[in-house]
């Protein structure tokens, strides 16, 4: 095959019909655990509804793998219900508020088995939405993990200091430099990414930020949330970021359709109110990773083991060089925003 640009490559790779990697190779779950899976998910689904400021009718998860966040989100609703002895979450009672409803989106249908308490929408991939996600009211909006797989242009600085595309071939990822950026692009990078010595690369994030720009542009009031690998100006990394995992390891970057690809985010340049790592984002909201007093484990014991357990997943959670590194990008929409 012809080498073309990595981002129709890479876009072709993941979300073809019947064969990109995110429809044909069993969901991200089965080549990684991201922090949406397990005793982590469950934490990070109650802070991150914690998050809002303003009441909650709607969860959406966009880029929902195959629910696991979401689901942690509804059970998280359901047992704040059961806390508090109402069923305004997920079973509305007659005379109460509007339940929460709790919706995942992503790119296969329906997974089997999923938690009955979560809607499921089908997404087209990459950078576009389902017609039917818009007029979003009194919402929060999560993308979690979602616009690392936004494919983005790949450029490279040539011998001469010029920013090229980066082509590739899809079958053996063996990489070519094609023509000069065109201009948006190159507005970008000029704007966000700089750079002039050869052999230094750039991922522009012009559709990442268009991306979630669509997104927000369908909350009419909320919050959104982006969580992922990210950036910003003061780090950008010289050779960039593109890799691949399969089956749980780091792999050669092939865009064939038989491994996940991703690179980091620009962060900075999304449309948002506030970025800042997801360690302090969470202590923000009360994550500590805090174990308890030993004293505990010889008065109650039972309370010593979950507050050791609840530690540990914090702990990890707030890890500087792992999860704790994400970037948050927290976009709020007042319903007097909307025009």
């Amino acid at each position: 095959m012809d080498p073309v640009p990595w981002r129709e490559a890479w876009h072709e790779a993941l979300y073809a019909a019947g064969r990109g990697f995110y429809v044909a190779r069993g969901g991200p779950a089965a080549h990684f655990t991201t922090a949406a899976h397990g005793p982590t998910g469950a934490a990070l689904a109650r802070a991150l509804l914690a998050l809002p400021d303003h009441p909650v009718r709607v969860v959406v998860d966009v880029g929902a793998g195959r629910g696991e966040l979401a689901t942690h989100i509804a059970q998280a609703l359901a047992a704040d219900d059961a806390a508090s002895g109402t069923r305004r979450s997920l079973e509305p009672g007659p005379d109460g508020p509007p339940r929460t409803r709790v919706v995942a989106v992503d790119v296969v249908e329906r997974p089997e088995g999923l938690d009955p308490r979560v809607e499921w929408v089908r997404s087209p991939g990459g950078p576009d939405l389902p017609p039917q996600l818009t007029g979003l009211r009194d919402v929060l909006v999560i993308a979690h993990e979602w616009l690392d797989v936004v494919p983005c242009t790949v450029a490279e600085v040539d011998a001469t200091g010029a920013a090229r595309e980066v082509l590739v071939e899809p079958g053996t990822g063996a990489e070519s430099l094609g023509a000069p950026l065109h201009a948006q692009d190159l507005q970008w990078a000029e704007s966000h990414w700089p750079a002039a010595t050869p052999g230094d690369r750039i991922e522009i994030g012009r559709s990442r930020d268009e991306a979630w720009a669509d997104l927000v542009s369908r909350v009419d009031s909320g919050t959104l949330v982006a969580v992922d690998y990210g950036h910003t100006a003061a780090a950008r990394p010289s050779r960039g970021t593109l890799t691949a995992y399969a089956h749980g390891r780091l792999t050669t970057p092939v865009p064939d359709g038989s491994c996940d690809l991703t690179a980091h985010v620009a962060m900075d340049t999304l449309d948002a109110d506030e970025v800042r790592t997801q360690r302090e984002a969470l202590q923000a909201l009360g994550l500590s990773g805090t174990t308890p007093p030993h004293a505990l484990a010889s008065t109650d014991p039972l309370a010593y083991l979950a507050g050791l357990e609840r530690a540990s997943t914090e702990a990890r959670l707030l890890d500087r060089d792992g999860f704790g590194g994400f970037r948050w990008a927290v976009k709020r929409v007042r319903s007097h925003d909307v025009t």
